[in-house]
């Protein structure tokens, strides 16, 4: 694996554009497969920047290495950085208290990926990373490649691939912040959301999933019509607490592999709606409880509480010490495939 300051150090130099007709822009970097900058028109034309970052290579090695970055092996959490495959233990790295969290430290986001070359479209990036076996303490070596692309219909579209030479797990995810009102300007609180989903994953004081499917009626997890934010983020609820206000999986009303609308954002100030479709089982909704100010994004704006919000596309949370939750199980022979789009319009 190269070092991760060197792979960060060319960073600067080392950025791709994609541009539609309608003057939207997308900004990517091989380092960490980042998406570092999504030009969106409001209602007026306007465009503005929706997703955070930073404006320097310091800051993207000092600051937080999951604004924009591709995620893998796993996205979400693993307790205690143990699983089971096929009668052998693996001990990961633990980087979230007790367990391991987005692959590890030294997770996809803190990677060089390489940029393919021979891809000459100019609405498309083709990223391939090559992960050792043994990296982190997953077993195989994991081929992946992430193609994102910029379509006329204003949306973002990235597609997952990956193949394996042993049995291992595999969760890939994107872990862009969002502010449709564009990053850094004011919270997310008054984003309507609607998440297609009637069962969440309650989960633990660690974040790690109960094994429980629980119906969202009658809770703040209720997102099955469009519902402002801050509406029960303050709830006493006890899986508020847990996660700090939202930091969870929903368990999408979709049937396996299927292509389908997964949720819908809205900002009532810009007029920006984004729509998320996936073939992915669930959705990791994140409302930025963790950001506190000490983030100086773009333009120097700091990014405060809950300034951001976090849908993430994946398979659930502690998969492979969870039987009855999807499996993440990726043997020689098979492909891992799965598409992800963020579609842009207004209202």
């Amino acid at each position: 694996m190269q070092d991760t300051r060197s792979a960060k150090s060319s960073l600067q130099l080392e950025t791709d554009t994609l541009i539609n007709k309608h003057g939207m822009v997308a900004i990517i970097t091989p380092f960490g497969g980042k998406l570092i900058s999504l030009w969106v028109p409001d209602r007026n034309g306007k465009l503005g920047d929706v997703v955070l970052g930073y404006d320097s290579v310091q800051q993207y090695i000092l600051g937080n290495p999951y604004f924009g970055a591709m995620i893998g092996r796993y996205g979400n959490r693993i307790a205690k950085g143990r699983f089971t495959l096929e009668g052998k233990e693996y001990q990961l790295a633990t980087n979230n208290g007790v367990n391991a969290l987005h692959g590890g430290p030294k997770g996809f986001h803190n990677v060089l990926w390489q940029n393919d070359e021979s891809n000459s479209d100019t609405n498309r990036i083709v990223l391939n990373y090559l992960s050792k076996d043994g990296d982190e303490n997953y077993p195989g070596e994991l081929n992946v490649k992430v193609t994102y692309s910029l379509t006329d219909d204003n949306e973002l579209v990235i597609d997952y691939e990956a193949t394996t030479n042993a049995t291992t797990v595999v969760n890939l995810t994107h872990h862009s912040f969002f502010n449709l009102a564009g990053a850094g300007n004011g919270d997310i609180l008054d984003h309507e959301l609607a998440i297609y989903a009637d069962r969440f994953t309650p989960v633990d004081e660690g974040l790690i999933p109960t094994g429980e499917l629980k119906p969202v009626i009658g809770t703040p997890f209720d997102f099955t019509k469009p519902t402002k934010i801050g509406a029960h983020i303050n709830d006493a609820d006890p899986q508020i607490k847990n996660g700090k206000g939202f930091d969870h999986n929903w368990a999408l009303k979709k049937q396996a592999n299927v292509f389908s609308l997964a949720a819908t954002l809205k900002e009532p100030t810009s007029g920006r709606v984004m729509e998320v479709w996936t073939t992915e089982p669930g959705l990791q909704f994140y409302s930025g409880n963790f950001l506190d100010g000490s983030d100086i994004g773009k333009d120097g704006k700091r990014y405060q509480y809950r300034t951001a919000i976090c849908l993430e596309a994946q398979h659930f949370p502690d998969s492979p010490n969870q039987p009855d939750f999807p499996s993440t199980i990726l043997k020689p022979g098979e492909v891992y495939k799965q598409k992800t789009v963020y579609k842009f319009s207004t209202e």
